[in-house]
């Protein structure tokens, strides 16, 4: 892993490389780097994984075995833009598989309660139109629904 921009460490409870490889196998541009072991006197296991490194969508990752004592919380997200329907499908879908949760509003949590959102980009130039009723009206299409439906998106952006 290179030292260019940033990494964000995920903090897992001895799931970390399951975590990478699920990361891995749903978004382009990754792969898996280095994995590093705890050594004898640590808080876990000796050879048990400590890190994973991992790139996903081309940003960089370190999943950690760090234990029990923190959760992920929907203070933080990742949003993943789409482009049409079949890509919010698709990363819904892969996102919700094995005990994943849906939300309000195009997020949803992971089966290890990462907080995503399933955004379509058409979303953003919707609430920022310049006529207040398109928005108003995108805006009360959206907050009902739990994955996106952008063609019902569409229709109530247009009027109809």
């Amino acid at each position: 892993m290179t030292t260019d921009g940033f990494t964000t460490c995920l903090w897992f409870d001895g799931q970390a490389e399951e975590a990478a490889q699920l990361y891995v196998s749903i978004f382009k541009n990754s792969s898996i780097g280095r994995t590093s072991h705890y050594g004898q006197g640590a808080p876990q296991p000796e050879g048990s994984v400590l890190t994973v490194e991992f790139t996903a969508f081309g940003q960089k990752f370190v999943a950690l075995n760090g234990g029990p004592e923190f959760k992920f919380t929907e203070a933080i997200s990742f949003q993943i833009p789409c482009e049409n329907q079949e890509d919010i499908d698709y990363y819904w879908t892969k996102l919700i598989e094995g005990g994943g949760e849906p939300g309000p509003c195009g997020w949803l949590k992971d089966k290890f309660g990462l907080s995503w959102q399933v955004v379509p980009t058409r979303l953003i130039d919707m609430i920022t139109d310049p006529d207040p009723a398109k928005v108003a009206r995108a805006t009360e299409a959206f907050m009902k629904m739990s994955k996106f439906d952008l063609a019902a998106l569409e229709k109530a952006f247009a009027g109809e």
